[in-house]
């Protein structure tokens, strides 16, 4: 009688251990199974976090920039060069949110209504294509452009060396004029140079003294002396700079009590960026730049 209830009761004993010991392990995989999980989403949280900062420094870099890179040309040539004043040029920051921007028609015209400004005023746009035709110019890679100069609707003065490289794409554009019209300068990448900087009124006082100056608009209404860029650049003596004021809005005539000549280059209206590209090209046939 006792036989048999001991043999049950040892195979009930192996049995429990089994079960407690396949318990444990199922327990022990499971952990596993979590551990393994948690980690996984932790990585994805990591990676998401780290993209996110990228593209919040890639924000940032638009608007605070440590510096642009620099064009390599010619600056040693001693001969004439060319000079550009772009006049009432559309650069009006302010804060628009949480962040100052540069105002444009195109993403702050809701802005503008509300304190009761006309969108169409707003055209920074305008001097970024017109100082890509300045300085993607073959008169500029001979270096014979001497110097850029802008000013605003606001009258800052800024001048742009020869030699920098402006950003391809719009928005890059903006951050460096945000940074410039706050900080007052733009610094070249690993130098202290300054590429770009803000000056002092009057812009004639950095003009040379013997030089020609010219006010050049593509509006057939602006001027009734209605010229061929080829022939007036070529009237011009070989040994004096070249002056040509542009105006960088997108209506209304600009005074400018410093020139010597005011002329229109063509009976149709043109951009100030097309205007600039028709007297590079008379330039650098007077001076045979290819």
């Amino acid at each position: 009688m006792l036989r048999p209830c001991g043999i049950k009761g040892q195979k009930r004993k192996k049995r429990e251990e089994r079960y407690d010991k396949e318990e444990d392990e199922v327990e022990a995989e499971e952990q596993s199974i979590e551990k393994a999980k948690r980690a996984m989403v932790e990585e994805k949280e990591m990676a998401m976090e780290t993209s996110g900062k990228e593209e919040e420094e890639l924000e940032g870099q638009t608007h605070e920039m440590a510096g642009i890179p620099i064009v390599p040309s010619d600056l040693k040539t001693k001969k004439p060069g060319l000079i550009f004043v772009l006049e009432r040029a559309s650069l009006e920051v302010a804060k628009v949110g949480k962040s100052y921007q540069i105002l444009n028609s195109d993403d702050h015209a809701n802005f503008l209504r509300k304190n009761n400004k006309n969108p169409a005023d707003y055209r920074p746009d305008i001097v970024y294509q017109a100082l890509l035709s300045i300085l993607d110019s073959p008169v500029n890679k001979a270096g014979r452009l001497r110097a850029v100069y802008v000013k605003t609707d606001k009258g800052v003065l800024f001048e742009v060396k020869p030699h920098v490289r402006i950003p391809r794409t719009y928005k890059r554009f903006a951050g460096i004029m945000l940074q410039l019209l706050q900080k007052l300068s733009i610094t070249a990448v690993g130098k202290r140079e300054k590429l770009l900087r803000v000056i002092k009124n009057p812009v004639t006082q950095y003009l040379p003294v013997n030089s020609f100056s010219g006010f050049a608009s593509g509006f057939s209404y602006s001027s009734e002396k209605l010229v061929k860029m080829n022939k007036y650049v070529a009237a011009v003596s070989d040994d004096v700079d070249i002056v040509f004021v542009v105006g960088a809005t997108a209506h209304g005539k600009i005074d400018c009590d410093y020139i010597d000549d005011f002329i229109a280059i063509s009976g149709y209206p043109l951009s100030a960026a097309w205007c600039i590209s028709r007297i590079c090209e008379a330039v650098a046939d007077k001076w045979d730049v290819l």
